[in-house]
């Protein structure tokens, strides 16, 4: 991993941002890859904020669902997006809330995680222009948000939302180490049955994203053989390289 978090340096050394900007540090990645809770951790041992993108799309599926908006189309859920609502912690315990003209926002937190939401995000994130808006969003989040560093994580996060990162990682693993790690964490199912899930998904996200081959310019993180410490920790010195000028030391 050496290599890679010399490359990273070398690579993004002149992406640095203005001073005060905030450092970008974009991760892609499939599920079970170990991207959300690696990078919440690694947000917070390096002082950054961290951006759930799929937080966002969860709530927009959610708000939209509460609205009885037909989620397949397009110009309904553009119509919702004029009029919601959407904010979300950066730092801490992650707390999101939701809310229409007219109504008092609801924290939506625990909702947006529930099985019949997350069943309905591909709905919405299909359509390109509800992704460009929350894309557009995301980057407006960032650059509000007066942190030193912001991790945004999620889905076209180094190609789209943020092809301008310092740090850009696509952060990967095997199906059957991803298999292994999302079978622990849901309950009544097998690991056969999760790692068909899996399978299913990664043909499904073949369609629209790589998630395997990293595009110029994005570091390749594969955490199949590396436990959590070890996967944080690669992303922090992928980071601290991009921070310190290439080739010198503190």
């Amino acid at each position: 991993m050496e290599d890679a978090v010399t490359d990273a340096a070398t690579n993004a050394a002149h992406d640095v941002g203005a001073p005060g900007d905030p450092i970008l540090v974009a991760i892609d990645g499939p599920a079970g890859s170990g991207k959300s809770s690696v990078s919440r951790a690694s947000a917070d041992r390096l002082g950054f904020g961290i951006l759930d993108t799929g937080a966002a799309y969860r709530a927009l599926a959610w708000i939209a669902l509460q609205a009885g908006v037909d989620l397949d189309t397009e110009a309904a859920v553009v119509q919702l997006m004029d009029a919601w609502a959407f904010s979300i912690t950066m730092r801490g315990e992650q707390r999101v809330t939701v809310g229409l003209a007219g109504a008092e926002p609801i924290d939506a937190t625990a909702a947006i995680r529930e099985h019949s939401v997350s069943g309905q995000v591909s709905r919405v994130s299909k359509h390109p222009v509800v992704r460009e808006r929350l894309n557009e969003m995301f980057r407006e989040l960032v650059a509000a948000s007066g942190l030193p560093g912001v991790v945004i994580e999620g889905r076209d996060i180094t190609t789209v939302v943020a092809p301008d990162a310092p740090v850009r990682i696509l952060m990967t693993a095997s199906a059957e180490a991803r298999a292994s790690r999302r079978a622990g964490e849901l309950e009544g199912l097998s690991h056969a049955q999760v790692l068909a899930d899996i399978a299913a998904r990664d043909a499904k996200d073949a369609l629209v994203v790589d998630f395997f081959n990293p595009a110029p310019g994005v570091t390749l993180v594969d955490t199949s053989d590396l436990n959590f410490e070890q996967s944080v920790q690669t992303v922090i010195d992928i980071v601290e390289a991009v921070r310190l000028p290439a080739g010198k030391s503190e």
